[in-house]
């Protein structure tokens, strides 16, 4: 087989010169040999061509899988990504200047997220993202994208000693300050005598929801687990006194902030503050998910329909019991009291958050178009694993 880019034999005619002309070749001969020299520069140009096109269409391909954009073509690859919520803790330490691209090959390295891709992504689409804070962050392993993102945004940033984040159980502080180092022994026993930690009589003798949430610039060596935990009951006691919420009303402040705390997103805490009030004005049971999950101990997204029903293995089910449960399910930050405090008007008594990345939750006061949020609400997380 002849090879289109070699030299094609002459087999008989005057010697060529270094120009690449013919001396003596007659004028038919010296068109054919143009001819020829025309022809090879073709299939040369269209071979380069094609090798070009080969290797811009393997970079076309890398690009595409890693999500890119090739001369202003945004391709359609999606990247890898955990569907979440995540499991354990893992400190994740936010460098100084970082961009979106820095924050993703850091988490991505971490087991935080699947891809750097996939957290660049979610960075660009979450109008929050810009006010990330460098330091160490406490995130989880394989999270959504989306998920990592709105956490970094909350800024909950170790700068010196124990953060204890909003919605915090007395369970989850006991552990966050083992894992830090204050000695276990010590930890169980302050836990143990809450009077000694300076707790009202009106939290019948249960730290739950007597916890503030804040950043405490603690550490083992300096301060026990005693003084501590007292640190944590007096920064309740005094936010409760400064927004004026009188003793005898405070544990069931604490509670039902508790609740809007763990169920309601953070621009609809007013709206799920209400709910809580409607229902207990009339005879429809709380049914809130987060209630269950507390005395679970699992993710509400994760438990079945008999785990929700169940009466037996827990000491209280809002959707068989009436009232509030029997203490706070978590640390209420202060917009969460503020909400219990001061809830809008309105006659919602149902809700549902129907879009667990968006946040989107709707309200209604009819059984029907509850029934419609919620079928919403499973097309949602059947679309996207949950």
């Amino acid at each position: 087989m002849t090879d289109l880019l070699s030299e094609p034999t002459v087999s008989s005619g005057p010697p060529r010169h270094a120009s690449g002309g013919l001396s003596g070749a007659s004028p038919r001969e010296q068109k054919a040999a143009k001819r020829r020299k025309r022809r090879r520069t073709i299939v040369t140009l269209l071979v380069t061509l094609l090798v070009v096109v080969a290797a811009g269409g393997g970079a076309a391909f890398e690009i595409r899988r890693s999500g890119g954009i090739l001369f202003g073509w945004a391709t359609p690859f999606a990247p890898d990504d955990y569907a979440g919520p995540g499991t354990g803790e893992v400190a994740v330490e936010i460098p100084d200047g970082a961009g979106g691209w820095d924050m993703a090959r850091v988490l991505a390295d971490a087991g935080v997220v699947a891809s750097a891709e996939a957290f660049v992504r979610a960075f660009e689409a979450n109008p929050g993202s810009g006010s990330i804070q460098a330091g160490s962050h406490l995130l989880m392993k394989e999270m959504s994208a989306a998920d990592a993102v709105e956490t970094l945004t909350r800024n909950e940033v170790d700068r010196a000693g124990l953060v204890v984040p909003e919605g915090f159980t007395v369970a989850q502080v006991t552990e966050r300050m083992i894992g830090q180092g204050w000695p276990q022994a010590d930890v169980e026993a302050a836990l143990a005598d809450p009077a000694a930690l300076g707790l009202p009589p009106e939290a019948g003798g249960n730290l739950e929801g007597w916890i503030y949430p804040n950043t405490y610039e603690a550490k083992p060596d300096t301060t026990s687990a005693a003084q501590l935990l007292t640190e944590m009951v007096a920064a309740t006691v005094a936010e409760l006194t400064e927004l004026g919420v009188p003793a005898e009303q405070r544990q069931q402040v604490l509670v039902k902030a508790s609740i809007v705390e763990r169920e309601a997103p953070d621009q609809f805490r007013g709206q799920v503050a209400r709910v809580i009030e409607n229902r207990l004005a009339t005879s429809e049971v709380l049914g809130m998910d987060a209630i269950e999950s507390y005395y679970a101990g699992k993710p509400a997204h994760e438990m079945t329909r008999a785990e929700l029903a169940d009466t037996t293995s827990r000491p209280f089910n809002s959707r068989r019991m009436d009232g509030l449960p029997p203490t706070a399910i978590g640390s209420p930050g202060r917009a969460s009291i503020e909400a219990v405090l001061d809830p809008p008007p309105g006659p919602w008594i149902y809700y549902v958050t129907v879009n667990l990345h968006t946040q989107e939750t709707k309200f209604t006061d009819r059984v029907e178009e509850f029934e419609v949020f919620k079928d919403e609400y499973q097309a949602w997380a059947a679309e996207n694993g949950y």
